[in-house]
């Protein structure tokens, strides 16, 4: 039993970190339907935040992040925000949007395919990616201060370290 539970975790482990992104319909604000197993990074690490409108927490972290994200730019980080808005909400994505100073690319995911692929049953959720696509790390919360581990997990993805997922 023993061995099982050992073999169990190093398969869990492996499976975070071999997982890519699945193939999922999003929409672009401008309409525009994409595969999100198509989304590449700019050749470092990649940020994946499914948020919505109506989370405080979600927009706190996107918020808290960005600073970073500017500071972070040259090392090919790639923040992308996944809106989980339905069909009764996303109409109010792309005005939020324009309100914020984000630069991040934004997503909608009205029908929650690209959710419910990535296993997010609650926002706010993020996702780590290295420079090959790969999920590294996640987090299915936020408290205000952890933008900075995560900071500190992307430049150290930029340099070719391995992080934990802790």
């Amino acid at each position: 039993m023993k061995k099982l539970i050992i073999a169990l975790s190093f398969l869990s482990t492996y499976h975070l970190a071999a997982q890519k992104l699945p193939n999922a319909e999003i929409i672009n604000l401008q309409g525009q339907i994409i595969n999100a197993a198509s989304i590449k990074s700019k050749g470092g690490p990649m940020i994946i935040s499914f948020w919505a409108t109506w989370c405080k927490p979600c927009i706190n972290e996107l918020d808290a992040f960005h600073d970073y994200f500017i500071d972070l730019e040259d090392t090919g980080l790639k923040v992308v925000a996944i809106s989980i808005d339905d069909s009764r909400t996303m109409s109010k994505v792309a005005p939020f949007v324009a309100g914020q100073a984000w630069d991040y690319e934004i997503f909608l995911d009205p029908n929650s395919n690209f959710r419910r692929a990535m296993g997010v049953n609650n926002v706010p959720h993020t996702f780590l990616l290295d420079e090959n696509g790969s999920i590294v790390w996640q987090a299915n919360k936020y408290i205000p201060g952890e933008e900075e581990e995560l900071a500190r997990k992307v430049i150290a993805l930029s340099k070719g370290e391995k992080i934990n997922n802790d």
